[in-house]
């Protein structure tokens, strides 16, 4: 009988509630491995001792089968989402064994170009019978994806997305008499027009080789750009990339508004991509622009109202000159030599022009890569028992999704950066030359929560299992002790937190079983005197879980809810008895009796709030430490728990996460402490503590780099602003206000700081002494950025106002000048070279232009599109239009941060999953390559170059986690 004292509520004994595990196939019989085509999917193990006769037969078959060249011929298949109706499908081409190797190919393929919730996982036929082979996908069908085991019956394809075009029931027909006389068009209703479109491919010589024709009747009610009509109607007539319409005569058709007025006699018009060249002739209400053969360019003096689809400037005569910032003039067909971008964000559809002068666009992959060099901070704030020492003396620990190896005696650090999200849990191997990591689930299939066997030694991947068992991320894992960590237990992170346990090295599930806890899980073991025996811990829960020889489980509960009680730590006596702590600040001890029921042996108030670490030495001391009263108390676990000894942290430090030994086995007293404050300490108990490792905590939004030197600074929502010289931190100093933007002056000497109060706080970038504060305005000053002249400093708010002030020559002091008003709130800020101009991006992606000079927003983009930038932070524009749209990664993301190299050949890009991209610059294509690094669990907040293009830094992630990058050849 189990025995509790009155002071807890919720403990008491508890009959064994029997659980079901479900036992499920094992990970690696369907790992992704590519199969010969000789080979298919589901060929049997077994086929290896099979009779001779029947090999020869069977290998006969397959090669009469392989010998068709149906086989080889590229298969079109159809793919539709699940559950949608309205989703149109999309067609994809691949040859079998050689486009795609597997059917675990075609999923990764097929998450990449459909938005699904968790990616890819499933392939259904129309009648919902799930595919298991790539042979069994047939040339012209129809089949649905899914990330779920489950069919949805819908109409797939055959419902209307609002389109705009329709005859008669809707839908675009090839016209059966197409040479015959059509009615005018004038004599057809007020809100549609019937259109006869020929697809043409538009040679040189301006011969039409009409590749289809259709007739449409358009809705001129529809809310559609024309632009983006003619785009679908190109796609009606199979054309990619259509986005000009002429008539027979060669004129170019501008709006719905020509269609129906100036064309209205007009029976045939063209589709192409490209312009006619030959003499041409521009439609009467564009000034009638005739050119000649021999290239002269003449233009009537009458003109008729210009369109409204169109932008004034765009429909001058040719012989007008565009008057632009920069001190150049260009006639209007230099001015459209290149077409405008036009891409779309968050549904909007956002246009950019081209400057007249650029560097040529490169699409490939960049020459260089970047690796990571460096991992500054410590993930304290949120997470348990994340901190140990190997043999090797080196400190291992956890940052996003990077396992951090890090030597102090020789300044060096290694990275394990297999993970694809944020790591949640870590155990060491009993031989201390491996371990187990498990990471949090993603939203795509590349990222599903799993867990990972890593070498300390050499850093590669042993064993990957549990793909798709995970709901949500691994919240606990652990090594079993007595058999040498055979077996390791995880606790899903899902609603139901189910416990499993694996043999890890041939990937077996041994069972699991839902603990159905409700509130936090803190923290799950092996006993180490029997591996059949696991203890999970968390809020208002203490359950003690023996798994039998049937697989099922057998729980016993010593505290449960309505309790409020949350256990935090466990550890355990030479023999086995069981030690905890809680919020409350009691240590707690558990024993077993003869009949194997657990009772209280001893409980006492250790700390006088909560206890978030213990760690029981092996001469038998416990080491306890508090979170909210930042003391560490040793006590005598041989002597009834006599306190020994005590010391107090730092109120900088912040209260206690974890506690390791530094030299586990060895009794000197010296331990690592790492802190809620993102810091890790080295001391002892007779000594004063000293920082190992510094790192922010909150959101890290503030990130500048020195003009001239390899330094850079950060600033956060801690009211902490550092300086960092690549791997050592050179100072630190805390402000009065949370810090949001960052800027270096162009001379090195001073560092701007604006915060979330309005406030631009100037500091000396040699001691980070505070020199100046300066009350700008009541909302969040987003960007700051001197100009290159260091005369000015530009101040961009929430409010959407930037704010000019005036710089002294040594760039400690400003008085204010100009205040711009806006209406959108300004995220990145970038200067001209000329020091005239400042371009900024929005919170909803658009440009904003200001003329500082004169003191006014500059509405017209055409008019600034030459203006030459003295750095590019903006995440929107047309030399960066590539980065948006892209077509080899799923835009499910919005790009958070960019910037460009001081040589003006390289872009780093980061976005919300994540996701770190090296791209060339200028990036203008779609189609551009790029280099891929993914090892930050969230946002990426800010992205920078150090000022010789040999490093890039980033911060950003759950962690506020600060990483310095190498920049190296491919």
């Amino acid at each position: 009988m189990l025995q509790t004292p009155n002071r807890r509520a919720g403990r008491g004994p508890t009959s064994g509630l029997l659980t079901s595990p479900s036992l499920t196939a094992n990970y690696w019989t369907s790992a992704s491995r590519p199969t010969s085509p000789g080979i298919p999917d589901n060929a049997s193990e077994a086929s290896s001792v099979m009779p001779i006769s029947q090999q020869n037969a069977s290998t006969a078959k397959k090669k009469e089968k392989y010998n068709h060249l149906s086989y080889w011929k590229a298969r079109k298949v159809t793919f539709y989402k699940n559950g949608d109706p309205y989703f149109l499908g999309i067609e994809f081409r691949f040859r079998p064994g050689r486009d795609v190797v597997s059917l675990e190919n075609l999923l990764d393929k097929l998450s990449i170009r459909m938005d699904l919730p968790r990616g890819a996982r499933f392939i259904f036929n129309m009648d919902g019978a799930q595919i298991i082979n790539l042979e069994d996908l047939e040339d012209g069908g129809s089949y649905v994806v899914s990330s779920f085991k489950s069919f949805k019956n819908t109409s797939y394809g055959k419902k209307a997305s609002g389109s705009w075009y329709t005859t008669g029931a809707g839908v675009v027909t090839a016209s059966q008499s197409w040479n015959k006389q059509s009615l005018n068009r004038k004599q057809s209703m007020g809100d549609s027009l019937e259109v006869p479109v020929a697809a043409t491919s538009l040679a040189p010589s301006n011969t039409k080789s009409n590749a289809g024709r259709c007739r449409v009747l358009l809705n001129l009610r529809t809310s559609q750009p024309f632009e983006e009509v003619v785009e679908d109607l190109g796609q009606v007539l199979k054309i990619n990339g259509a986005k000009r319409m002429y008539t027979v005569s060669g004129q170019e058709v501008r709006s719905f508004s020509q269609l129906r007025n100036e064309f209205s006699d007009v029976d045939t018009f063209y589709l192409g991509v490209g312009s006619l060249n030959s003499p041409f002739k521009r439609s009467r209400s564009r000034g009638a622009v005739v050119v000649d053969p021999t290239g002269a360019v003449r233009s009537d003096r009458q003109r008729r109202a210009r369109s409204k689809s169109r932008p004034r400037t765009l429909y001058a005569a040719e012989t007008e000159i565009v008057k632009t910032n920069t001190n150049a003039d260009y006639t209007l067909l230099e001015v459209l030599k290149e077409e405008p971008i036009r891409i779309t964000i968050k549904g909007i559809r956002k246009t950019f022009y081209p400057p007249i002068h650029h560097p040529l666009q490169d699409s490939s992959p960049p020459e260089k890569r970047i690796i990571l060099n460096w991992v500054h901070g410590y993930r304290g704030f949120d997470s348990r028992r994340n901190l140990w020492v190997l043999p090797t003396g080196e400190l291992m620990y956890y940052v996003s999704a990077v396992a951090v190896l890090y030597d102090r005696d020789e300044e060096a650090q290694r990275h394990y950066i297999g993970h694809t999200e944020d790591i949640q849990c870590m155990d060491l191997h009993p031989s201390r030359d491996m371990v187990a990591s498990g990471q949090r689930a993603g939203r795509s299939r590349k990222t599903q929560a799993h867990i990972r066997i890593w070498s300390t030694e050499s850093l590669l991947t042993l064993y990957v299992f549990g793909m798709a068992e995970f709901e949500a991320g691994v919240s606990a894992v652990a090594f079993s002790q007595l058999n040498g960590g055979s077996y390791v237990l995880a606790v899903d992170d899902g609603r139901e937190r189910i416990l499993s346990v694996w043999q890890w090295q041939w990937g077996h599930l041994l069972g699991k079983v839902a603990t159905l806890q409700q509130d936090e899980m803190t923290g799950a073991a092996f006993h180490p005197l029997d591996d059949n025996l696991m203890i999970t811990h968390g809020k208002g829960h203490l359950t003690f879980w023996t798994r039998r020889k049937d697989g099922f489980f057998e729980r016993t509960d010593i505290i449960k809810p309505p309790s409020r009680t949350i256990v935090t730590s466990l550890q355990f006596e030479q023999d086995g008895d069981v030690v905890t702590a809680d919020s409350d600040g009691f240590i707690t001890i558990y024993s077993v009796d003869s009949d194997g029921a657990y009772f209280v042996r001893m409980e006492f108030e250790a700390h006088n709030k909560s206890i978030s670490s213990l760690i029981m030495l092996s001469e038998g001391t416990l080491l306890s430490g508090g979170e909210k009263d930042r003391k560490i108390i040793a006590w005598d676990s041989l002597q009834n728990y006599k306190k020994i000894t005590e010391t107090k942290l730092n109120d900088n430090f912040g209260g206690v996460r974890t506690i390791y030994p530094q030299r586990p086995g060895r009794n000197d007293g010296n331990i690592y402490v790492g802190t809620i404050k993102n810091n890790v300490l080295e001391g002892s108990l007779q000594r004063r503590f000293n920082q190992v490792i510094f790192g922010h905590i909150k959101q890290l939004y503030g990130l500048a780099v020195h003009p001239d030197d390899e330094l850079f600074a950060t600033a956060g929502h801690d009211k902490v602003v550092a300086l960092w010289r690549r791997q050592k931190l050179l100072w630190s100093n805390q402000l009065l206000y949370e810090c949001v933007s960052l800027c270096f002056h162009p001379f090195g000497v001073a560092l701007a700081v604006g915060s979330t109060e309005g406030y631009v706080v100037i500091l000396n970038a040699e001691n980070g002494a505070i020199v100046t504060t300066v009350r700008v305005c009541g909302s969040p000053l987003n960007c700051v950025g001197y100009n290159p002249a260091g005369d000015m400093i530009a101040v961009g708010s929430q409010n959407g106002s930037i704010y000019i002030f005036r710089v002294s020559r040594d760039g400690f002091t400003c008085k204010k000048l100009n205040k711009i008003r806006g209406t959108q709130p300004l995220v990145q800020l970038d200067w001209s070279c000329d020091n005239n101009f400042v371009q900024t991006s929005t919170g909803d992606y658009d440009l904003a232009f200001w003329d500082i000079k004169n003191g006014l927003q500059e509405k017209s983009h055409i008019a600034m599109k030459d203006v030459k930038w003295s750095t590019y932070n903006s995440t929107v524009g047309y030399l960066v239009a590539g980065i948006w749209n892209n077509r080899y990664y799923p835009m499910t993301s919005l790009i958070t941060t960019v910037n460009r190299s001081a040589a003006h050949d390289l872009l780093v890009v980061g976005d919300t999953d994540g996701y770190l991209r090296l791209f060339r610059y200028p990036c203008i294509n779609p189609k551009a390559e790029y280099n891929e690094e993914k090892l930050y669990g969230g946002i990426i907040s800010c992205a920078r170059f150090l000022y010789n293009d040999r490093n890039v830094v980033t911060v950003g992630g759950t962690d506020a986690s600060l990483m310095l990058w190498d920049v190296v050849d491919e």
